[in-house]
This record gives C-alpha cells, sequence and structure tokens, in this order.
C-alpha cells in the first residue's frame, strides 16, 4: 500500500476522490428527486438514517478502496452497526459522512453533503465536500490546494479565507444541535456583524471561500462530520481547532470517533481570542 503511486500524487488522488464524492451526491440527489418522501429510521444516538445514505456510504467505500489497496475506511453508518475497521496499526485511514445534513435531506432542503477525508498520522491531509443539491464540491490536499468545483461549468477555482471584516465577523453556526448558552458566551469575546444557521459541513466550506470567518461548535460531532472541512480549511489558510486554540489531532485507533468543542477560523482571530 505504502508503494502505491496515488499516495505519491495527492492532488490525482484529491481528484478521485471528488468524483466519487460527486458521483455519490448525484445518487443522494436523484433518490430524492424521484421521492414523493424519504423514509427513515431513528439511530440509537436519535439521528435519523435513510436507507440511500447506507446504499451510498457502501458506493463510497467501495470505490475508495479501488483507488488505494489496504487503506481501512471508517464511514459513519458502518460504525453505527458495530462494524468499525481495525486501526490498531492503521496510520492511514478514510473518513467517510455518506450524507452529512440527514435532517435537511429529509426535509428536502438543500444544505446536505458528502464529505470524504484521508487521515495521515492523526492528520486531515485531503478532504472533499460535495453539495449535489448546488451542483458544487469543495476540496484540498495541503497549503494553497483549495478549489470550489462546478458540475455546471466542469471548472476548478482556488477559494482562499480572507482576513476579519473591520465591520465584524460572520459566524457560521448549526441550525439544530449545539449549545446556545456556550455559543454566546464565547462569541461575546469577538465583534459579530452576522450570524448564519445552517446545516452539515457546508459551514466549512463557506470559511474556505471567504464568505464566512467562524464557525464555533458546542456539542458533539463525529470525526467524519469535520475531517474533510478541516482539510480544506488547512488548504485555504485556516483549520478547526480545540478550545485551547490547537488544531485538532483525528485519532481514531483507539475507537474514540466523537470530536470536543471546536472553533474553525483563521489563526488570527485564535491570537486575538487567545489575548483577551
Amino acid at each position: 500500500m505504502q508503494n502505491n503511486r496515488l499516495l505519491n500524487h495527492p492532488q490525482a488522488l484529491c481528484n478521485m476522490a471528488r468524483r466519487i464524492a460527486v458521483e455519490a451526491g448525484q445518487r443522494l440527489f436523484d433518490y430524492a428527486e424521484r421521492s414523493a418522501g424519504i423514509a427513515y429510521e431513528t439511530k440509537a444516538d436519535g439521528s435519523p438514517v435513510t436507507m440511500i445514505e447506507r446504499e451510498v456510504e457502501a458506493f463510497i467505500a467501495d470505490s475508495l478502496s479501488a483507488l488505494v489497496e489496504g487503506i481501512p475506511v471508517v464511514a459513519e453508518e458502518a460504525v453505527a452497526e458495530g462494524r468499525a475497521p481495525d486501526l490498531t496499526d492503521a496510520s492511514i485511514y478514510w473518513l467517510v459522512d455518506p450524507l452529512d445534513g440527514t435532517r435537511s435531506f429529509i426535509a428536502d432542503e438543500n444544505e446536505y453533503a458528502v464529505n470524504i477525508a484521508l487521515i495521515r498520522d492523526g492528520v486531515p491531509i485531503l478532504g472533499v465536500i460535495c453539495n449535489p443539491s448546488k451542483g458544487e464540491s469543495y476540496s484540498g490536499c495541503g497549503p494553497d490546494t483549495a478549489v470550489r468545483f462546478t458540475d455546471e461549468d466542469g471548472q476548478e477555482k482556488s477559494v482562499r479565507v480572507r482576513p476579519p471584516p473591520a465591520s465584524g465577523l460572520v459566524v457560521v453556526t448549526s441550525r439544530t444541535h449545539g449549545d446556545k448558552a456556550a455559543l454566546d458566551q464565547f462569541l461575546n469575546n469577538y465583534k459579530i456583524s452576522k450570524v448564519v444557521r445552517s446545516s452539515s459541513a457546508l459551514k466549512f466550506c463557506a470559511i474556505a471561500a471567504g464568505k464566512a470567518d467562524m464557525y464555533p461548535r458546542f456539542g458533539p460531532t463525529g470525526l467524519w462530520d469535520v475531517a474533510a472541512g478541516d482539510a480544506i480549511l488547512r488548504a485555504a489558510g485556516a483549520s478547526v481547532n480545540d478550545m485551547h486554540g490547537v488544531p485538532f489531532v483525528y485519532d481514531a485507533t483507539k475507537g474514540g470517533f466523537i470530536n470536543p468543542p471546536f472553533v474553525a477560523c483563521i489563526p488570527e482571530l485564535l491570537r486575538i481570542d487567545s489575548e483577551e
């Protein structure tokens, strides 16, 4: 596996992972278009799961396994069903969320996404987020490689985070999750011009594209919810950090798949926070 040529060509591997995410997203979109209503089950943690996301997850896992033989795939629904791969000796693995924003998908909204990330030694070295309802995807695989890709014209456009606006920060937050009191207390440290509530990992994309400045999250998330967005942010000049300002380390080798609270932003905002 370590000699596989694709691992030495991250941009090519990223492009292939993006194609898989786009195909997976198209399958979700087509299913939603032809369904009068989307049936779902409720998992043990109270979150919904649909039949199509299990099917799409299997497609993604099989497709990724075919790209580079021997890299484990850690996928949300498989883990929920007790089928997590053995990562004891794995220094590199995929993280997959086949349908991030299931509630948005069920409600026939456009804020759901497909997330794929590649983790090496705890660091997200590649990430793809696809929003099929808008026909766009974001990806990154190292410094200054973040791009937005649209299905309509098949073109890539480089994206980059922006400096903090003098008028105040645009903050993106979860529409349905999180601790509002903790969020309000945290935001008291900053000058805020606008708070935008939305679903799924698309919040990371808004920061990477310079449309927002910060995403604080208080409350549980899975590794697969965050890693792809973190990889894209690192490629665009930001990162996901714990509440001490330390960039996230993704260590699923011990079976831990839940993240602590975090803030996604550019480094300058972390310094502002530490100074205050």
